[in-house]
C-alpha cells in the first residue's frame, strides 16, 4: 500500500493536488481534489492492467469539459424542479442549470469545488474536507463536508457526512463513469440491479413522484442484461431506482460485467436509491484518458443516493438536515 501526493493543477488561484492510492493486489486509484474526482482507477487484467473509469490527462478539461466525471455531486445531487424549494415557511431561489431545474447543486456545485486533502497513509486513505458557507448556490446554512476515499485490496470505500448550523437540505452522490471493457461504449456490458420499482420522469426528466413497478419495463434490472433491447438496438438508460427494502447491506445492490467477461464490478451502499445512466447524454470535444473519444454511451454512473427531487416529494426519504441530524453516507465499489 503507498500514496503519493503531486500537483495536478491550479483552479481560481488554488492549487490542485492528486493523491494516487495503490494497493497491494495492484490496483491504482488517482483523485485529484478539484470536486473530489477519481481521476483514474486501474485495476490488473491478464497481460497488464486497465482503466475503468472515464477522466482526463490534463486538469484544464475538467472546468471545462467534464460531465461530472469521478466527481461528488451536491450539495443536492441530481434535479430539483423550477430550481427551488420550501423549508420551514420559506421559499428558496436556486440558480439553474438544467432548463428549469437545478442539476448537481448548481455550476458552482461541490463538484465544482477544490477541496483540502490529507493522506492517511496508515489506512491507505485520503480526507477531503470542503466550507460550504451560508447562501452558496442559493442553499440556506454553513455546512462542514468530508469525504473520505479508502483502498483496500480491490475494493475502494467512500464515506461523506456533513454538519450544518441550520436545517438544510443535503443529498451528495459520487459520479463515477466506468467503462470495464476495451470498446468505446458500455452498451454490452451486463448489469443487474437489486430494484423492482423507479422513479416515474416528467417531460423535465424530474421525478412525478409517482414510484412504479419495473416489471416488464427496460428498468427491470433484476437480471442479469445488456443495455441493449431485443432486437440489439441502445437503450438510453437515466433513470431514478428505487432499492429493494429489507435488503441486506452486506448484499451489493448492483452488478456489472464487461463484455470480455474479465472484470466484475460490485456495488455496496446505505442508500435507498440508485441512479443508473448510461451517458446518453455524454459528448466530450477533448480526448479523454489514454486518448479515447468519449461520446453517447461511452461510460456509464452507478449513483447511490437518495431519491431525486426529494425535496417536493415528501414521501420520499427525507433530505433535511440539521444540527441534531448530521448526514452520513457510505459506500464500496469493488472491481475484480
Amino acid at each position: 500500500m503507498a500514496i503519493s501526493v503531486s500537483s495536478f493543477g491550479e483552479y481560481r488561484g488554488s492549487r490542485v493536488d492528486q493523491f494516487r492510492l495503490t494497493s497491494d493486489e495492484g490496483v491504482g486509484v488517482d483523485i485529484i481534489s478539484y470536486g473530489v474526482a477519481v481521476r483514474d482507477w486501474r485495476v490488473p487484467v491478464p497481460g497488464g492492467e486497465r482503466s475503468v473509469v472515464l477522466g482526463f490527462e490534463q486538469f484544464d478539461a475538467y472546468p471545462a469539459h467534464s460531465p461530472h466525471f469521478g466527481s461528488l455531486a451536491g450539495r443536492v445531487a441530481n434535479r430539483i424542479k423550477h430550481a427551488s424549494f420550501e423549508l420551514d415557511g420559506v421559499t428558496y431561489k436556486l440558480p439553474a442549470n438544467a432548463g428549469d431545474l437545478q442539476l448537481h447543486g448548481g455550476e458552482e456545485g461541490l463538484g465544482r469545488q477544490v477541496w483540502t486533502g490529507q493522506a492517511d497513509s496508515a489506512n491507505n486513505a485520503v480526507r477531503f474536507t470542503l466550507f460550504s458557507p451560508d447562501g452558496a448556490m442559493g442553499y440556506p446554512g454553513n455546512v462542514n463536508f468530508a469525504a473520505t476515499y479508502t483502498l483496500s485490496g480491490k475494493r475502494l470505500r467512500l464515506e461523506l457526512t456533513a454538519t450544518t448550523d441550520r436545517p438544510t437540505p443535503i443529498s451528495l452522490v459520487q459520479h463515477q463513469y466506468f467503462n470495464l471493457g476495451t470498446s468505446d461504449t458500455v452498451l454490452d456490458h451486463t448489469i443487474q440491479v437489486n430494484s423492482s420499482a423507479y422513479t416515474e420522469l416528467g417531460a423535465d426528466l424530474a421525478p412525478t413522484g409517482a414510484i412504479l413497478p419495473s416489471k416488464g419495463t427496460d428498468y427491470d434490472l433484476r437480471q442479469p442484461r445488456t443495455m441493449r433491447d431485443a432486437k440489439g438496438a441502445p437503450i438510453d438508460y437515466d433513470i431514478g431506482m428505487v432499492l429493494d427494502t429489507g435488503r441486506k447491506l452486506a448484499d451489493p445492490i448492483a452488478t456489472v460485467i464487461s463484455p470480455e467477461r474479465d472484470l466484475t464490478l460490485s456495488l455496496w451502499s446505505d442508500r435507498p436509491g440508485l441512479q443508473v445512466y448510461n451517458g446518453v447524454w455524454t459528448d466530450v470535444p477533448v480526448p479523454g484518458l489514454n486518448g479515447r473519444a468519449y461520446g453517447k454511451h461511452s461510460g456509464f454512473c452507478l449513483e447511490d443516493q437518495n431519491l431525486a427531487d426529494a425535496v417536493h416529494n415528501p414521501h420520499f426519504p427525507n433530505v433535511i438536515h440539521s444540527p441534531d441530524r448530521p448526514y452520513s453516507h457510505w459506500c464500496e465499489f469493488e472491481i475484480a
